[in-house]
């Protein structure tokens, strides 16, 4: 790859990955310290809003930076996004209070919500058609490579240094990436030369809208009951939004969501699918490290690791779909990878207490290769279907629908897990009355505070603070084994639900298949309806 037309793509590739790794690295590395930074900035009744914070601005901005982009160009957005992502990890680093660290986060979210989809962008602007298909394919990788890097340099961070490593450390390499994007582009590969107009009304709705809704799914069922006067007033609010969004865009001349783009077939399909892989994928692969941990008794630093072989393998397999790609269509590769998914999401629903570490990891290995063939063909699929004047709007589309969907998978996931667990306990409760030693014993574990039904699987020897014999001791804890373990799977069985439908979705793609650039000029119009 040389220089060519005023852009190096040697340059700009080191510049991207980059930013990607470390963006997308940030949202797995807090986790490790947050036990170290609620020690030291106490505020354990706010920690949630660490996370929150970075969440709700990340995926805020997404649509509107890609619309932007198209309307301006990617470079200096790129590069306005990695000095704030920059300065918003400096910041952080010098949070003395819970309170700062939220709000240092919120702005980091920003910078990172920006710099995600604009780097995959880029890379459909500067690649031809066919070597997106390789290039996407190792960005997934790298996107997955920093998940599963992000815990153990948190926690190595923590360990040998501290806390606030894990924000300076994005510093320097911050800087660099936009470095390498300040040389290596040298001028703008997209920008409108017309008048442009800037949708202010669809972002005054959007921007309320994703904040109501990504508050009350965040905070629901734990901050507030689902049917509070809370819950009412934000997803009520969030709808009503929603409806103002939608007739907004319907009407603007550069609407942030052109709503025309949902004719496409590719599109559409590709979008529902991002939509259901978040919400099916993301959304039910964080109970496994508690079940590694609380079932099959493993230590927290290996039930955190228990993601790296399945994301050794999406990384493997996001690697292999991209070259898929170039000889068989789109439908073929995603549902392939949404069977294979299957696949992993029923074996692992079968897992229980006599369940090897072996097969849990076999069983995450199946997962990740069915997530590393989807991931990336639809980002490639969507990129290939319009021209590179609609590249960051369309682009951005796929991340935001796929980061919604993981949101709302959490959240009834969650809701899942937790409605299940307390029927669960509800039942062996009422079996117990048989045996009124147990029984006792049960009612004393509920009334103390201090004791909860995960804590229990991971420090049995909270029980001893109640003053339980040994025997009883070991009842309860199978007693709430059997209790997480049914209520695992029926996580894993809802979400298998999912995941079948989204086979038929990818079925639903059509005919589509990668296109040379000369294609596509010779191509009937982007918008049109395909079949």
């Amino acid at each position: 790859m040389t220089e060519r037309k005023g852009i190096n793509k040697n340059i700009v590739l080191t510049g991207l990955i980059i930013g990607l790794f470390f963006s997308a690295m940030e949202q797995t590395i807090v986790g490790t310290a947050m036990p170290t930074i609620i020690g030291e900035l106490q505020g354990f009744s706010i920690m949630a809003w660490v996370t929150t914070a970075y969440l709700i601005t990340s995926t805020v901005i997404v649509p509107i930076v890609g619309k932007l982009s198209d309307l301006y160009g990617r470079r200096y957005l790129y590069l306005i996004g990695t000095i704030v992502f920059t300065i918003g990890s400096g910041l952080c680093a010098t949070a003395t209070t819970m309170e700062q660290l939220i709000l240092y986060r919120a702005l980091q979210g920003l910078g990172g919500g920006m710099v995600m989809p604009l780097s995959q962008t880029i890379i459909g602007d500067i690649f031809t058609a066919e070597q997106r298909a390789k290039w996407q394919g190792v960005f997934g990788g790298i996107f997955g490579l920093s998940s599963v890097i992000g815990p153990f340099i948190g926690g190595f961070l923590v360990d040998a240094i501290s806390w606030h490593w894990i924000f300076l450390i994005n510093v320097p390499f911050g800087l660099l990436s936009a470095i390498f994007i300040f040389t290596g582009m040298r001028r703008e590969l997209v920008a409108r030369q017309d008048k442009v107009y800037i949708d202010y009304a669809g972002i005054a709705a959007l921007v309320p809208f994703l904040v109501l809704l990504l508050l009350g799914l965040s905070l629901g069922g734990d901050k507030f009951a689902w049917n509070s006067a809370t819950s009412y007033w934000l997803f009520g609010g969030s709808a009503l939004l929603l409806i103002a969004f939608l007739l907004i865009e319907a009407r603007a001349k550069e609407p942030i969501l052109d709503l025309s783009l949902f004719r496409n077939r590719v599109f559409s399909a590709a979008n529902g699918l991002g939509f259901l892989l978040g919400f099916a994928m993301f959304g039910a692969i964080i109970f496994v490290p508690l079940f590694m941990q609380g079932i099959l008794g493993v230590s927290p630093t290996k039930a955190g690791s228990t993601m790296t072989p399945m994301m050794i393998a999406l990384i493997v397999a996001s690697i292999i779909g991209g070259r898929l790609l170039l000889k068989i269509r789109y439908r073929g590769v995603l549902a392939s990878g949404m069977i294979i998914a299957a696949v992993g999401f029923y074996l692992i629903s079968r897992m229980s207490i006599d369940t090897s570490q072996f097969i849990a990891y076999f069983n995450m290995i199946i997962l990740g290769l069915g997530m590393g063939l989807v991931m990336p063909t639809l980002m490639i699929a969507v990129q290939n279907e319009f021209p590179k004047s609609q590249l960051g709007t369309v682009t951005s589309a796929a991340t935001f629908f796929r980061s919604i969907g993981g949101t709302i998978g959490v959240t009834i996931f969650t809701a899942i897990m937790n409605h299940r667990l307390q029927s669960n306990v509800a039942d062996a409760t009422a079996a117990a009355q048989n045996d009124p030693a147990l029984s006792a014993a049960v009612t004393a574990m509920q009334k103390n505070p201090d004791v909860d039904l995960f804590s229990i699987l991971i420090r049995p020897e909270l029980l001893q603070k109640i003053g339980l014999p040994a025997e009883l001791q070991s009842k309860i804890i199978s007693l709430i084994q059997a209790a997480w373990t049914n209520a695992f799977s029926m996580v894993f069985l809802s979400g298998l639900i999912f995941v079948a439908i989204g086979v038929i979705v990818a079925l639903l793609i059509g005919k589509g298949r990668i296109k040379s650039d000369k294609e596509k000029q010779e191509a009937v119009p982007a918008n049109a309806v395909r079949e």
